[in-house]
């Protein structure tokens, strides 16, 4: 049952954060203007930061769970998974987005460009991580 869980979990987790980049973000930039679609946006990963925390915590517990009931390593790749999304989470959304609102005020050493391509890649990360997870948890148990 848990296995399932799992799967079904980073699945989900995995099609919310596509949606997000490849569907929420660019509808928001073609049909309003470029301040409203950035409130949108930002409002957009500011849920997807508090879902992704959750789901990533939620995971990471099932993984240890897994692994001890099996008898697995103590640190298995399954759980290295979640732990890599929690930490671009935390790094992508919760340590640059105050940059990037300091830099669209003009502060910082950063300008705004970099440090969203430095948000985004940490995104890309995070969803990296996630779809693998999704893809090694769809594989039944060994």
């Amino acid at each position: 049952m848990l296995y399932r869980a799992r799967a079904m979990l980073a699945a989900l987790w995995g099609g919310l954060l596509v949606c997000v980049a490849a569907v929420a973000a660019p509808s928001a930039f073609a049909v309003l203007e470029r301040a409203q679609a950035g409130k949108l946006v930002g409002r957009v990963f500011e849920l997807d930061a508090q879902i992704s925390l959750g789901l990533g915590l939620l995971l990471l517990m099932m993984e240890r769970r897994l692994q001890r009931d099996t008898g697995g390593p103590v640190i298995a790749p399954n759980l290295w998974l979640p732990l890599a999304a929690l930490i671009c989470t935390a790094a992508g959304y919760y340590g640059i987005q105050p940059l990037m609102e300091a830099a669209r005020a003009g502060q910082g050493s950063w300008s705004f460009g970099a440090l969203h391509a430095v948000s985004s890649l940490f995104f890309g990360l995070k969803t990296l991580a996630v779809l693998v997870l999704a893809w090694r948890a769809s594989r039944a148990p060994a």
